[in-house]
């Protein structure tokens, strides 16, 4: 197994540490959590560079790295609603994009197309982190919170929404 998909697995092996770190509720767990989500988030970005510029790029890394990312906001969402820090239609919105670009994505490929990621995902991955994080620090105000939310779900509904726009054919040709 290459750097990169080490450090893919490093972000799913945080995920377990993350969430028990929350949930057991240890003296400053929310700071510590906090932590470990920006040290699982940055290794996105991490993973990426490493595969690129070493020439690294595998199969099973095309895989691994947007089904980490996709845990690792899942699971940090689905902890922010039961800590009733977030309400469950704003991770459902959240979740469900993920899902449905991921099967756009899968649809995609088996005809041979590759749907590549945009400016907007990324922007999209960077507001989700943000908004994650400020919902954990508690002495944040709640509204900023709550703001910063808004945006990633603002640019989570838009870059979903890109991808079914740039992706019709795909959909159209597979029997629509």
């Amino acid at each position: 197994m290459n750097l990169p998909n080490r450090v893919t697995l490093v972000r799913i092996f945080l995920i377990p540490v993350f969430v028990a770190v929350v949930t057991l509720r240890i003296p400053y767990g929310d700071y510590i959590a906090a932590v470990i989500f920006i040290l699982a988030a940055s290794t996105d970005g991490l993973d990426g560079y490493i595969a690129r510029k070493r020439k690294m790029v595998t199969n099973l890394g095309k895989l691994m790295d947007p089904l980490a990312d996709k845990l690792l906001v899942s699971a940090a969402l689905l902890v922010l609603v039961e800590l009733q820090r977030l309400p469950a239609w704003v991770a459902l919105i959240i979740i469900g994009r993920e899902f449905a670009v991921t099967g756009l994505r899968a649809l995609a490929a088996a005809d041979g197309n590759i749907i590549a990621a945009r400016w907007i995902g990324k922007v999209k991955t960077v507001t989700q982190i943000v908004a994650i994080v400020a919902l954990f620090i508690r002495d944040l105000p709640l509204l900023l919170g709550y703001t910063a939310m808004g945006v990633a779900v603002f640019f989570t509904i838009w870059s979903g929404w890109e991808y079914f726009y740039r992706s019709w054919s795909v959909i159209k040709n597979d029997g629509y």
